[in-house]
C-alpha cells in the first residue's frame, strides 16, 4: 500500500510522492523558548518523531528540521522579569526542551535552527517581498505584509479574506493599509535586542522566521510542513503567503497538523492557563506512559488528557512488558506484519498499529503456552515496539521501579525460596503477604521468582 497522508491544504488524503526520489524534507514548527514545554508540545514532539521514523522505515533519507524561536516578546518579557540576559533564558529553556524530548524517546531532528542565527535569510526574504509589492514600510517604520496582495490567502485555513476580522494575534494599527496585514520586521524599541536591516535596526516578526528557516535548510520548495492545529491560522497561513510570494509560488507541498490536547473539552494552552508541563506529568508517570498515551489516538484527532487516560496507557504498557518478559532471549528484530504496515501507511494510524501489536501479544502468549517456537513472533514484536519508541526499557526497571528497596526485597524472596524448599509454606506465605502489603507482586516461574511493583 502506498503511503497516504492527509494534506490540510487539500483537505483529503493523498498518495505521498516526494519531491526528490528517496528523500523527504520535513519542517516542523518548534517552540518559543521562554518557559518549560507543556503536554501540547509533547504531542508535537511525539507525533512528528513517529512520522520521521516511519519515513526512515520506508527507506527514505529524512531531512527533518525543527526550529527554536529564540527572540520574541514573551522571551524579552520573561528575561526581564527574571533579571537575566535573554540568551541565558533561551539556553536554559532549550536545555530543558532536550531533557523533555529525550525522556519521551524522541530522536533528534537533522537540523534545529535558532531564529537568531538566520537574520540574514529573513532580511533577504523581506527585501524580496518589499521589492515585489507584497510588503511595505508603514508610517511607524515597521515592514508589513500586504495580505490582499496574495490572492490565495485563506486557502490553508479555509477562511475567506473578506470575512476575516482582526484576531488576537493581529495587531490593529492605524499605520496598516488593512487590519489583516502583519509584521515582517519590527523597528527596535529601547532596551530590546535589534539587528541592522535596510529599514533600520529591529527584529523579525514571528511568521517570517519559520518561512526563512525552512527554505534556508530545505530549499524554496520541499515536501512537508508540520505543526499543531493551533498554528494553521494565522501562522501557517501567513507563512504560505510570505514564502510563495517570495519563492515564485514554491513552498511546502504537504501540510500535516496534529490535533489539540484538551482538558475538560478545552484546548490546553499557556494562554488559557490550563496546562501541565511535561516535567510535572513525569513526576507521576513514566515518560513512556506519556508516549503510549499519545500513540493511542490518531494524530489528527483531539486528545483528551486525564489521569485516567494515563493510567490506561500504563496498564497497556504493562501488558506489552509482560510480553517482552515472555520473549526474553529473543532480542532480534523481525518482519513487520502486513496489517501494521497498512495502518502506518494510512496516514500514520498509530491506534490501528497498536491494535496489531496487541494481537501479536496474544499470539505470542498462545504460542508460548502451547510450547511452540516464538522466535518469529518475537522478532515482529521487537520491530514494532522499536519503531514506535515504546517498551524500550529494562524489564527490572519497568516492573520494579526506582524507589523500591531492592536488596531487602530480594533477600526476602531468597528466604521464601529456601522456606519453600524446606516445605515451610507458612513462612513462604507470610513473606508473600508481607511483600504484597508493600505493593510488591511475586510471580513464580520456571527460572525462579520475579517481582514487580503493583
Amino acid at each position: 500500500m502506498t503511503l497516504q497522508v492527509y494534506n490540510t491544504i487539500s483537505r483529503k488524503k493523498e498518495a505521498f510522492e516526494p519531491l526528490v526520489a528517496g528523500k523527504v524534507g520535513m519542517y516542523v514548527c518548534g517552540v518559543t523558548v521562554y518557559d518549560y514545554c507543556h503536554v501540547g508540545h509533547a504531542r508535537v514532539m511525539v507525533v512528528f518523531d513517529v512520522i520521521s521514523r516511519w519515513f526512515k522505515q520506508l527507506g527514505f533519507e529524512v531531512d527533518y528540521v525543527r526550529n527554536f524561536t529564540d527572540v520574541d516578546d514573551k522571551i524579552i518579557n520573561r528575561a526581564a522579569e527574571r533579571g537575566i540576559a535573554i540568551d541565558q533564558l533561551t539556553n536554559e529553556m532549550i536545555a530543558a526542551f532536550y531533557e523533555d524530548a529525550d525522556a519521551l524517546g524522541c530522536e533528534r531532528p537533522t537540523h534545529e535552527p535558532r531564529a537568531t542565527a538566520h537574520m540574514d535569510e529573513m532580511i533577504a526574504m523581506i527585501a524580496v517581498l518589499v521589492e515585489r509589492g507584497n510588503a511595505y514600510v508603514s508610517d511607524s517604520g515597521d515592514v508589513l505584509y500586504a495580505v490582499r496582495e496574495f490572492s490565495e490567502y485563506g486557502k490553508l485555513s479555509g477562511k475567506n479574506i473578506d470575512d476575516l476580522e482582526s484576531g488576537s494575534r493581529v495587531d490593529v494599527d492605524q499605520s496598516k493599509r488593512d487590519p489583516l496585514d502583519f509584521v515582517l520586521w519590527k523597528m527596535a524599541k529601547e532596551g530590546e535586542p535589534a539587528w541592522d536591516s535596510p529599514w533600520g535596526p529591529g527584529r523579525p516578526g514571528w511568521h517570517i522566521e519559520c518561512s526563512a528557516m525552512s527554505c534556508s535548510h530545505l530549499g524554496s520548495t520541499f515536501d512537508i510542513h508540520g505543526g499543531g492545529m493551533d498554528l494553521k491560522f494565522p501562522h501557517h497561513e501567513n507563512e504560505i503567503a510570505q514564502a510563495r510570494a517570495a519563492n515564485d509560488g514554491g513552498f511546502a507541498r504537504y501540510w500535516l497538523h496534529n490535533g489539540f490536547v484538551n482538558i475538560n473539552a478545552e484546548k490546553m494552552s499557556k494562554s488559557l492557563g490550563n496546562f501541565f508541563t511535561i516535567r510535572e506529568v513525569l513526576k507521576k508517570y513514566h515518560p513512556e506512559v506519556m508516549r503510549m498515551f499519545m500513540l493511542g489516538t490518531h494524530y489528527r484527532s483531539p486528545l483528551d488528557f486525564s489521569d485516567q487516560a494515563l493510567d490506561e496507557a500504563k496498564t497497556a504498557l504493562d501488558r506489552l512488558y509482560e510480553t517482552k518478559k515472555r520473549i526474553s532471549g529473543h532480542d532480534g528484530a523481525g518482519e513487520l506484519p502486513g496489517k501494521f504496515i497498512e495502518a502506518m501507511n494510512d496516514d500514520f494510524n498509530t491506534p490501528e498499529a497498536l491494535a496489531v501489536l496487541f494481537d501479536l501479544c496474544r499470539a505470542v502468549n498462545r504460542a508460548a503456552d502451547s510450547g511452540e517456537d516464538i522466535a518469529e513472533l518475537a522478532g515482529s514484536f521487537n520491530a514494532i515496539v522499536s519503531l514506535l519508541g515504546i517498551v524500550q526499557h529494562d524489564l527490572n526497571e519497568w516492573f520494579q521501579g526506582g524507589d523500591a528497596d531492592v536488596d531487602k526485597i530480594e533477600a526476602l524472596i531468597a528466604e521464601r525460596t529456601e522456606a519453600k524448599k524446606a516445605r515451610d509454606f507458612a513462612r513462604a506465605d507470610a513473606i508473600r503477604n508481607e511483600l504484597s502489603s508493600q505493593g510488591i507482586v511475586l510471580e513464580d516461574t520456571v527460572g525462579g521468582t520475579i517481582w514487580k511493583k503493583a
